[in-house]
């Protein structure tokens, strides 16, 4: 008989957790062990799949409607559910209420997280020691989590599809120009102030080169943050509240040519988009995760230059990357827990000659894309399936 497996968070294409419960789904659909189902509804055009991952998620939907239907007949009630549920965890450690605000309590409730902040207060302490496991995205969090003194940790790294998400023959779209790719929601801790800062300087002495932004999410306030460094041109909100990112480019010397914001595409259609790039770049803060969009360029085999801190550094391997070292210390919230290090600020120069030595040296570049690639293959979202999987049946016996 199948174990039920309650997913405690929405499921999509357009973003980081909704990726990482599509993929579990879709693994877990002809799993003989594993029956899932989601808590929250899924708008059809939320999922991007096609023909026939769609249909192998059919039952998936059903029983997920079915469920959601149950969970609003008990409208602001606490309900408890005879079967594990997977509870997606927020920076706090809280959970998000269900269908008509439930609030879903699993047999047992197991925690899954990617938090970004490593000073955590005893009330969110408490919440995580609630939880008989937590399910950590990334070696940082099990260490910081582990210098509070936690033990019901363990550690599951996401994927990416290797049937979508791999090397492949470049189309050579746009092949007079130097394309770097950036991507993740648009904040301070995702660092888009130092790619446009480094961009822009490359781009004086290279104007061939062309910034491809993926940098759309479901929280546009979110991008407001980055006013909080002074790395970059104060960021422009068009009338409809949305960041004006031509503008925003404009600002920090780009001319509309080297310049180009894909807006929102779904994750299923990224891999042809990444293959043209000829590098990307990831100067982000801090990652709870592996930074999914970065592994996604890397499984792809684009040379990619990346900030060595917090969830990036299960991703880096020798030369597989272009390492950004210069990790300055960011003080307060982000700073260290203990001997675990905490948020990083990249050099707004390191970044430039990265980009640089990509351009240069294009045989190195390359080489250190395979080996990326190569890296990247082994983190697999039917590895992170089998993972989860292995925790369920373990947290149950």
């Amino acid at each position: 008989m199948r174990q039920p497996v309650v997913l405690h968070w929405g499921i999509s294409s357009f973003f980081g957790w909704g990726v990482y419960g599509l993929n579990l789904a879709l693994n877990w659909a002809g799993d003989p062990d594993i029956e899932p189902r989601t808590s929250f509804p899924m708008p059809p055009d939320q999922i991007v799949v096609d023909p026939l991952r769609r249909l192998s998620l059919r039952a998936f939907e059903v029983q997920s409607r079915q469920f959601i239907e149950q969970l609003k007949a008990r409208a602001e009630q606490k309900v408890s559910v005879e079967a594990p549920v997977l509870v997606a965890l927020g920076n706090d450690f809280g959970t998000s209420k269900g269908p008509a605000n439930t609030e879903l309590v699993g047999k047992p409730s197991i925690g899954v997280v990617f938090f970004e902040v490593p000073h955590l207060s005893e009330a969110v302490l408490d919440r995580a020691r609630a939880f008989p496991l937590v399910v950590c995205g990334s070696t940082w969090n099990e260490q910081i989590l582990r210098a509070h003194g936690l033990t019901n940790v363990t550690t599951v790294i996401q994927g990416v599809d290797p049937a979508l998400f791999h090397p492949a023959q470049r189309q050579g779209v746009l092949s007079g120009r130097f394309m770097v790719f950036s991507g993740g929601k648009l904040e301070l801790r995702k660092g888009q102030d130092l790619v446009m800062a480094g961009f822009a300087r490359f781009a004086k002495r290279h104007p061939e080169a062309l910034l491809v932004t993926a940098w759309h999410s479901p929280w546009p306030k979110l991008a407001a943050t980055l006013d909080h460094s002074s790395r970059a041109a104060k960021l422009t909100f068009g009338e409809n509240g949305k960041p004006d990112l031509t503008q925003w480019a404009r600002d920090n010397g780009l001319v509309d040519n080297q310049f180009l914001d894909l807006g929102s595409v779904p994750n299923a259609l990224m891999p042809p988009i990444l293959r043209e790039m000829d590098v990307a770049l990831f100067p982000n803060r801090s990652e709870g995760g592996t930074n999914l969009v970065a592994m996604e360029a890397m499984a792809c085999g684009v040379p990619t230059i990346i900030s060595a801190n917090t969830g990036h550094m299960d991703l880096i391997d020798g030369n597989n990357c272009y390492a950004l070292e210069q990790q300055a210390t960011v003080a307060g919230e982000g700073g260290a827990v203990g001997s675990v290090a905490g948020w990083g600020d990249s050099s707004v120069d390191e970044i430039d000659d990265k980009l640089e030595q990509a351009y240069r040296d294009r045989t190195d570049a390359r080489r250190r894309g395979e080996r990326g690639a190569a890296k990247l293959a082994g983190f697999s979202w039917s590895r992170t399936a089998d993972q989860m999987k292995r925790v369920v049946k373990q947290i149950t016996a």
